[in-house]
């Protein structure tokens, strides 16, 4: 069975990039099996990925590929560039009293349709450790308070590094991260907020949308920035409603949407279809 690797890539546009990524791998005996680009015209940056298998007689891994690559090709193009397998990633989910996100990425993640593996569950609240557990889970209660905050988000990174999380998803977990940890995770933590962004912040925002009499309901993944709410858009779902819809009516059409938003941005994360462009995402679907 052939290796199959992902080659993700940024760099200032100019002619000849594409030629040389295909150029090297038919020379390293590789067969593309999908290849995506987009070429920003704003930006004057390109951005590819491309999805390959090694047919060699030896075995090759992603390490030396990505060295190789790197002297051959990406150091004269200036590339970001990114070489690894197609394994799925390793999630860390948390979370505090909604179960709504979670509940669907286990579903999902049993199904086999996620394309990421979780790993474990942590939160600050001991309310969803029976939905984690019987999707056969790790449960870790990591309380946090004012004062005990950054003890626990140290706690956190530890966790990260036991269960080898590649991916930390806030799955509605309701506690604002500190500045140095939202660094510490830049580009592997996503969120999911309630509405698209920027929108009804604070409290009960289901209940100020209706007051406002909106027409669509809507849900934002986002990475997560020492910027609250405003990381680069990863996805968005929205769901068209009308008047007849009250505030518990517009809450359980908004859970629809968070879920089926983080979701999509758990899976195209896991598949390496996200490339951060300055604020925002190139996201090839």
């Amino acid at each position: 069975m052939p290796n199959t690797f992902i080659l993700t890539l940024s760099c200032p546009e100019r002619p000849g990039i594409v030629h040389a990524v295909t150029a090297f791998l038919f020379g390293h005996g590789c067969d593309i099996v999908e290849h995506r680009q987009f070429d920003d015209p704003i930006r004057h940056a390109l951005f590819l990925r491309t999805e390959f298998v090694a047919r060699g007689d030896t075995d090759t891994d992603a390490t030396q590929l990505s060295a190789a690559f790197r002297s051959e090709v990406a150091d004269e193009f200036a590339m970001d560039f990114q070489l690894a397998d197609d394994k799925p990633q390793r999630v860390l989910v948390m979370v505090s009293k909604m179960g709504h996100c979670l509940n669907d990425l286990i579903f999902r993640w049993r199904a086999g349709s996620l394309h990421a593996d979780l790993v474990a569950v942590v939160s600050n609240h001991e309310d969803l450790r029976p939905m984690a557990e019987a999707g056969g889970l790790p449960f870790i209660h990591v309380p946090v308070t004012p004062e005990s905050k950054p003890q626990a988000e140290q706690r956190l990174l530890e966790l990260v590094d036991e269960y080898g999380a590649d991916l930390v998803v806030l799955a509605r977990y309701m506690q604002v991260l500190s500045d140095n940890l939202c660094l510490k995770l830049l580009g592997r933590a996503i969120n999911i907020h309630h509405s698209f962004l920027p929108g009804f912040k604070g409290a009960k925002p289901y209940h100020q949308a209706f007051d406002r009499g909106v027409k669509l309901v809507g849900a934002t993944a986002h990475y997560v920035t020492p910027d609250l709410d405003e990381g680069p858009i990863i996805e968005q779902e929205v769901i068209r409603i009308d008047h007849n819809y009250d505030p518990r009516a517009l809450t359980i059409v908004g859970r629809d949407a968070e879920a089926i938003a983080l979701a999509r941005a758990v899976r195209w994360h896991s598949e390496r279809r996200v490339l951060l462009n300055e604020r925002s995402t190139v996201v090839f679907r």
